[in-house]
């Protein structure tokens, strides 16, 4: 049922709309001046407003201001007895939907009105497709299948539109920006600034300028006022990344931020309020940063409202086909490559590696792997070596107390594994290069490498 709302001075005028409107079945709600109208339209939800004119207060053109200011997409009908050129075009500029003159037949009325709803509701269906396309491209870019990664999810979908602001712990190279990014995507937000700025990446005093901001002279070099990130993300989503590299100075000054919800330029004397949704991430051990000291347990609180852990490729590991499928998707469009996938022995070693460097890692080898390929599939030889001959187990690795040269080492067991190929194929190259999941032409190239002769 839609709701309407009649602004109107003349009792008979707001009676008679009344009347004719409920028997069409809409809901209505009736003002006799434009303050009056104001507080329905703050306290309740209003599909539609009718608004006379000439009304005590501010005006009907003063109360189809305020309706556009709290919702856009409600149409506003005008009528009045002192028909102008001067006041329909005011009117319609200003964004009211249709003008009438009174006296007007009930007929054309209720289709004014009924066009005027059906505007309305095709705003809004445009509104909400557009809104849950925004919310489904966002979290399907956090590609998995994996039980981890549904958690991730449900997880996103619950807090999203909230303001808590929330930790995201994990390795380095898991996609702790991504969630982040999908958080925000799937908010109301979504059409507001995402910023991020990486704690660690640059000296106290610049990394406090960059987030508050600072006015002329505040500093040397300071010439001219510079508005802070934290200012330009104001309506939409802030994420701290590697927070727990942030000096406890500037710790401080961030609780304060998030409990405030205003900032203080660099030099300033002014608060700022801000309207900004927060996001920290990190690849520490963050508890125990707390407990040794280098990280504030008020703003660890403040920050942990809710706690999401991206999970390690090690431990999704039926997510490593989707991934590479995406991954190898993206390059080939990026290269102008044409390869149609992996071969299922490419695939096993991707899927037994350990990872140690996460989706990053996983994305960089099938970059690697899309710009060495010359045929169709990625087979194995266009894997690193470490993919190809992993060190079954670290415990195994004897390092002694002058270290090691690791390129020599590395080297020595590749040479190893190829001598011991050709003895085993007698000295054929071929049937070394098919032991060796590699093609000849590499096979050839890493013999004169090494200077390998049987």
């Amino acid at each position: 049922m839609s709701s309407i709302l009649i602004a109107d001075d003349e009792k008979s005028m707001r009676e008679m709309l009344e009347i004719m409107l409920t028997d069409k079945g809409y809901r209505i709600f009736t003002a006799s001046s434009s303050k009056e109208a104001s507080e329905v339209l703050n306290n309740n939800d209003i599909d539609l407003l009718i608004s006379d004119m000439k009304m005590p207060s501010d005006g009907g053109i003063g109360l189809l201001k305020n309706s556009l200011r709290l919702d856009k997409a409600r149409p506003v009908i005008m009528i009045t007895a002192y028909a102008s050129a001067g006041s329909a075009v005011e009117a319609m500029k200003l964004g009211a939907f249709d003008y009438l003159t009174k006296p007007f037949k009930l007929d054309e009325i209720e289709l004014v009105v009924r066009n005027a709803l059906e505007r309305r509701n095709l705003i809004l269906e445009n509104k909400n497709l557009k809104s849950e396309l925004e919310k489904s491209r966002g979290k399907r870019d956090m590609i998995g299948k994996s039980r981890e990664m549904n958690e991730i999810r449900a997880v996103v979908d619950r807090v999203a539109d909230s303001s808590a602001t929330v930790l995201i712990t994990g390795e380095s190279g898991t996609g702790k920006e991504l969630i982040a990014q999908s958080l925000h995507t799937s908010s109301s937000r979504r059409a507001k600034p995402f910023l991020s700025i990486n704690c660690g990446a640059m000296p106290e005093h610049l990394l406090e300028s960059e987030l508050f901001g600072h006015v002329k002279g505040a500093f040397t070099g300071a010439s001219e006022d510079k508005k802070g990130l934290l200012k330009a993300a104001n309506g939409g989503t802030f994420f701290f990344d590697e927070i727990a590299e942030m000096s406890t100075t500037l710790q401080v000054k961030l609780v304060r931020v998030i409990q405030e919800r205003e900032i203080r330029q660099v030099g300033g004397i002014n608060d700022i309020k801000l309207d900004v949704r927060f996001i920290a991430a990190t690849n520490r051990e963050i508890e125990e940063a707390v407990r040794d000291g280098s990280f504030r347990e008020d703003l660890y609180y403040r920050l942990n409202v809710v706690s999401i852990k991206a999970p390690s490729l090690r431990q999704r590991r039926e997510d490593i086909p989707l991934l590479a499928k995406h991954f190898l998707s993206r390059f080939n469009m990026e290269n102008n490559s044409l390869i149609q996938g992996f071969t299922p022995e490419a695939m096993k070693l991707m899927e037994e590696y350990q990872w140690r460097g996460n989706i990053r890692e996983l994305e960089n080898v099938v970059e690697r792997a899309v710009v060495l390929e010359t045929d169709k599939w990625i087979t194995p030889e266009n894997l690193p070596d470490n993919l190809r001959y992993p060190v079954s187990s670290s415990d195994n690795i004897v390092i002694p107390q002058q270290g090691i040269d690791l390129e020599k080492k590395l080297s020595e067991i590749e040479k190893g594994i190829i001598t011991t190929a050709l003895k085993k194929s007698l000295g054929s190259r071929k049937v070394a290069a098919k032991l060796l999941n590699m093609n000849l032409r590499s096979l050839r190239y890493k013999i004169g490498k090494y200077d390998i002769s049987l």
